[in-house]
């Protein structure tokens, strides 16, 4: 008996193996967390913001003080200020005294704030296309074609304005290369600001993420 109830042991494992799973690919909406609440908070200060470099065809800091403003506005209960900031340089960002000496007479505010650096470059690239009409089936046509990247690099602050310590910061780099040769700064500018304030709200503002799942079925 013992005998038999050797051989059964495999089918069954056989069997099992061969069975067919059934299953269905769902979407799920999976909050993200926040790092950093800032409903909680009264007022939001923007001031202006550190530039590495000035662009020559648009004013870099003035436009990341209006994009921000307008989209703070939007998604914050509380209040949003801009006060006028001269900074003589970066390492101010970590120096708690300048902040606090920033006049505010809210209680629970916030200095929001960064150091931004914009750059492009033009590069130039062979490109092969095949020839048209040509009997050679590996006949090729070279070009020399010019991209252009753009890239910013924009560091943000969150400080506390009535200790002037800093509450959050995160560093952003976006990237983004343009085939049109006549693409504008201002334009590549703004496509990767947007990008840093998906990714900037997403942490003080929170949200959802759509992720797959499987659910096995009968």
């Amino acid at each position: 008996m013992k005998r038999n109830s050797l051989w059964i042991i495999p089918l069954l494992l056989l069997a099992a193996s061969c069975s067919t799973v059934n299953y269905t690919r769902v979407n799920v909406e999976v909050p993200i967390k926040t790092v950093l609440d800032i409903q909680k908070l009264e007022e939001i200060i923007i001031t202006d913001f550190f530039i590495k470099k000035e662009a020559e065809d648009f004013d870099i800091n003035q436009e990341l003080v209006n994009f921000f403003t307008t989209e703070m506005k939007q998604s914050f209960k509380g209040t949003v200020t801009s006060h006028k900031t001269s900074f003589e340089n970066e390492q101010l960002f970590k120096d708690s005294s300048f902040w606090k000496n920033l006049q505010t007479d809210s209680q629970e505010a916030v200095f929001f704030s960064g150091i931004a650096e914009y750059s492009k470059e033009v590069r130039k690239a062979i490109l092969e296309t095949k020839k048209k009409d040509a009997e050679d089936p590996f006949s090729r046509d070279k070009a020399i074609e010019e991209r252009r990247f753009y890239t910013l690099n924009l560091d943000l602050y969150i400080i506390n304005a009535k200790t002037g310590e800093t509450i959050y910061s995160r560093e952003f780099k976006e990237s983004q290369g343009y085939e049109n040769p006549k693409q504008t700064g201002p334009f590549a500018f703004y496509e990767l600001t947007e990008r840093v304030k998906k990714k900037f709200f997403a942490n003080i503002l929170g949200g959802s993420r759509v992720q797959q799942r499987y659910l096995i079925t009968d």
